[in-house]
């Protein structure tokens, strides 16, 4: 491999975890892919390019492409990345599972936001428009407990309790 594919690499793979955590998926795709022709996929730096690749397949929806990738990944040389592959294929495969929309929270999609835009605070408004209340949880009532319908008569468990204590220590203390 030669310096200038290892600067493209450095560059585009950069490029795209920076796109991949500002929630630009897409073009995080597009850097990754790029980066991935600058590097020997067999290597520890290709593994991890790999699994990032994968988690924006996953991201944008590719679930296919990201499920074939991952698969490929679990005979990577590299025994972490191997690990890694197959932890994130089980997420891949699990079933779906029904939910109700009340049990999720909607998360804007900051895609529409330039750089400019989020430096300078205008997408606060885009961020806004998603937020609601939170649903207020529900307090337990609590009763009133009348004192003089309590019973407060001695019934004897304490010396019952004591008595039990006694006899086993001494039983043990006999037997060794």
């Amino acid at each position: 491999m030669s310096s200038e594919n290892l600067k493209l690499f450095e560059t585009e793979y950069k490029a795209g975890r920076q796109t991949f955590e500002r929630g630009q998926y897409a073009k995080s795709v597009q850097h990754l892919e790029n980066a991935r022709e600058n590097i020997d996929l067999n290597s520890r730096l290709g593994g991890e390019l790999q699994i990032w690749l994968v988690t924006t397949y996953q991201a944008t929806g590719k679930i296919q492409q990201a499920t074939v990738l991952c698969k490929q990944l679990t005979r990577h040389p590299r025994l972490q990345t191997r690990q890694q592959a197959k932890r994130i294929l089980v997420i891949l495969e699990a079933p779906v599972l029904r939910t109700r929309p009340e049990w999720l929270t909607q998360i804007p999609d900051l895609g529409a936001i330039s750089e400019n835009d989020a430096l300078e605070g205008r997408g606060r408004d885009i961020v806004a428009q998603v937020k609601s209340s939170p649903p207020q949880p529900k307090t337990p009532q609590l009763e009133v407990v009348d004192p003089s319908k309590v019973n407060t008569k001695n019934n004897q468990f304490v010396w019952v309790a004591l008595i039990l204590v006694i006899l086993t220590l001494s039983g043990l203390f006999w037997l060794s």
